[in-house]
């Protein structure tokens, strides 16, 4: 089933009692250009984003934001610091001795001298932390595709109902390619026959340019590769892999072939259809460009 290229997807989690959201959108673009926003102290976790995206994405402009709540992680910690306290302590017991003061300290009193106590954060574990964040993206992704496959299958719908159409207009083009050359006879011996009169009419003469201009304006050839054409497409569109820029090149074939037929016609009507078809081939043109 194809996908489209754009699309949104997200998951939440927690990991080492961070609350973790990633998100992630996209758009169409020839390649994959990917993009990864979080906070910097987790950018040893980009990586492992990028990665991700890879083994799901062959192309799009991708979006990727993580955001990061620690508030409920309790990754603060209160440290004494152990040289300077101590260094307080000496200092007061020399005052209260060479004073005649009381030493009447306590742990509140002692806690106030200043950077006596330290507030320090908890060092993150980078390793299970981006094994987190990896396995959140997953998720997000697996959402993403799904949306993907939605749009996808809309997408090969309305694709396979204009090969529907384009098929029709192949088989009134087949249709009426050679009544054009039983027209072309017709007014040839009207006119032969206005000019030479009683003189007589040479059959094998008109059969001989009847000919000459039935392989001008064939268009056997070009109605035949139009239809293998349309054969590809469908087989491409029943596929798992990504065939956007396949179908791209394979567009422009139909078009070759459409535009080799308008030229070779000699009647109106069959133009007025070959118009058509352009303009059918051309809305598939303008699906495939959502096309991963």
């Amino acid at each position: 089933m194809i996908k489209s290229m754009t699309g949104y997807g997200s998951a939440r989690g927690t990991v080492d009692g961070l609350e973790i959201t990633v998100e992630l959108k996209s758009v169409n673009n020839r390649f994959l250009d990917c993009s990864v926003r979080m906070p910097r102290s987790f950018l040893f976790a980009e990586d492992a984003v990028k990665s991700a995206v890879q083994k799901h994405i062959s192309r799009g402009k991708v979006d990727v934001f993580v955001s990061v709540d620690s508030s409920q992680a309790g990754d603060m910690a209160v440290k004494v610091n152990e040289g300077l306290l101590k260094g307080y302590m000496e200092a007061l017991r020399h005052i209260a001795e060479e004073y005649q003061l009381p030493n009447d300290l306590s742990a509140v009193s002692v806690s106030r001298f200043p950077d006596v106590l330290v507030v320090e954060k908890k060092e993150l574990d980078a390793e299970a932390i981006t094994a987190g964040i990896r396995e959140i993206a997953e998720r997000a992704l697996c959402d993403f595709d799904a949306m993907r496959l939605r749009e996808g299958e809309k997408l090969c719908i309305d694709v396979l109902k204009r090969l529907e159409t384009i098929d029709a207009l192949v088989s009134v083009i087949e249709a009426e390619a050679p009544k054009t050359v039983a027209d072309y006879r017709a007014r040839l011996e009207q006119k032969m026959a206005e000019v030479l009169g009683a003189a007589g009419i040479d059959q094998n003469r008109i059969l001989a340019e009847a000919a000459i201009f039935a392989d001008h304006i064939a268009v056997d050839e070009e109605t035949v590769r139009l239809r293998s054409h349309m054969a590809q497409l469908q087989s491409m569109i029943s596929g798992n892999s990504p065939i956007g820029r396949k179908i791209d090149f394979l567009i422009q074939e139909f078009n070759r072939e459409a535009n080799t037929t308008g030229s070779k016609c000699q009647n109106s009507d069959i133009a007025h259809v070959v118009v058509d078809l352009k303009s059918e081939i051309e809305k598939i043109r303008e699906q495939i460009q959502n096309i991963e």
